[in-house]
């Protein structure tokens, strides 16, 4: 008897720190304590293993104050003419109308680079993880450099690009800590492609331009996304990678570059976004969509980085846009049905599940569930807690 009482003891606990790390239905936690003991990325027993297992519950459901609440977002699932999508096949011609129209108002992408491969620049090796050195056409006129991560192992391997102002952070370079979700990946078994804008950071132009800074024809957001489309096609390429096990992920930055890839390349498998500001947010000044390197371009000089205010005005499409009513829920909608967690942090609070409630409306209507996650933290920065939550959340989409 007493055994007996033990053993359920035990079980419970376990639940509870369970519930505790993955709880999103409270404004401020990650998991505390108790997922510190069982989820701590270097410490645990979780670290460079695979953990992919059951995702709770918990991370695809909005807190009860907003479960079925969609605030002032217009649905997804009516037509711009107002006619209702009701089933699989209006919501395919829906999704075309509305990746259509975004593309017309963001500016059309060339064509997808889809006949090169990488060139290797350099290859080292870290613990059982080779690193290549590697560069390659991220649009018709530019190339760029990364790191690609190969772990050691047999067999198609799932893989991750992930994105930031620079590719060395993510693989472990970086000055700030938790940010090296390549690195940490590819101990996962993940090859994993490390992207960013170097040059264009140190410049403060932070984004993509083309043909060029002073006359952009695409929205310099969308052309990141782009560009990530084109390290899609690059990567499906790589011996080893299993091309219909790609995801993407980046914080911040990144988080909005990784968003808009995923959302408008549908090769993309499942995507991770930290922390973007997944909806327009005028209050925010880390959900600066109406910059000029995001979706307010206009030629030099630039307005003043900063809040839009009455004497600093916002320009260019992201005026047209919030005019006349678009935000990103159209965006996240054509995520439908792959999979997509928001790491969110100060800049997406629980409250953005009224965002995420059309999506899964839309998953509804496809018949999926558990297709929209989300997991909270106070603070901008990712975490241990945070960061364990994305790669167990890649391992249960990606890995067989």
């Amino acid at each position: 008897m007493r055994k007996r009482m033990l053993v359920v003891l035990f079980l419970v606990g376990v639940a509870l720190a369970s519930l505790l790390f993955w709880s999103v239905d409270s404004d401020a936690k990650t998991g505390g304590l108790l997922a510190g003991v069982f989820c701590s990325t270097e410490d645990s027993a979780f670290a460079g293993q695979d953990v992919a297992g059951q995702l709770p519950d918990s991370i695809f459901l909005p807190p009860n104050r907003f479960a079925k609440k969609y605030g002032e977002y217009r649905s997804p699932l009516n037509f711009y003419d107002g006619t209702p999508v009701e089933t699989a096949g209006d919501w395919s011609e829906r999704r075309k109308e509305m990746l259509d129209r975004w593309h017309e108002m963001m500016g059309e992408w060339p064509a997808v680079i889809k006949d090169q491969e990488l060139e290797y620049l350099e290859t080292i090796r870290r613990e059982n993880i080779t690193q290549h050195h590697v560069r390659f056409y991220w649009t018709p006129n530019e190339t760029t450099d990364g790191y690609l991560l190969v772990p050691d192992g047999d067999g198609p391997k799932p893989a991750v690009i992930t994105v930031f102002y620079e590719p060395e952070t993510s693989i472990g370079g970086g000055t700030k800590p938790y940010r090296d979700f390549a690195w940490q990946l590819s101990k996962r078994g993940f090859v994993t492609l490390s992207l960013g804008t170097r040059e264009a950071s140190k410049a403060n132009n932070f984004s993509l331009y083309y043909p060029s800074i002073d006359n952009a024809q695409v929205q310099p957001l969308s052309m990141l996304a782009y560009a990530a489309a084109n390290a899609w096609n690059v990567l499906a390429k790589v011996d080893g990678v299993d091309s219909s096990r790609i995801g993407i992920a980046g914080h911040s930055f990144g988080g909005k570059w990784a968003m808009f890839a995923s959302c408008l390349y549908e090769k993309f498998a499942c995507a991770v976004w930290s922390d973007p500001g997944i909806v327009f947010e005028e209050s925010r000044p880390s959900v600066n969509y109406w910059e000029p390197w995001y979706l307010g371009y206009h030629p030099k000089p630039w307005r003043q980085r900063g809040l839009i205010t009455e004497d600093n005005p916002a320009k260019g499409l992201y005026l047209k846009l919030r005019e006349e009513g678009y935000n990103l829920t159209e965006l996240h909608a054509l995520m439908a049905p792959r999979p997509f967690l928001v790491s969110g942090g100060s800049e997406d609070p629980p409250e953005r599940w009224m965002a995420l409630n059309h999506t899964i409306k839309v998953n509804e209507l496809l018949g999926y569930d558990k297709r929209v996650a989300m997991t909270n933290r106070p603070e901008h920065s990712p975490n241990k807690e945070s960061n364990e939550q994305i790669y167990q959340f890649f391992s249960y989409f990606l890995k067989p």
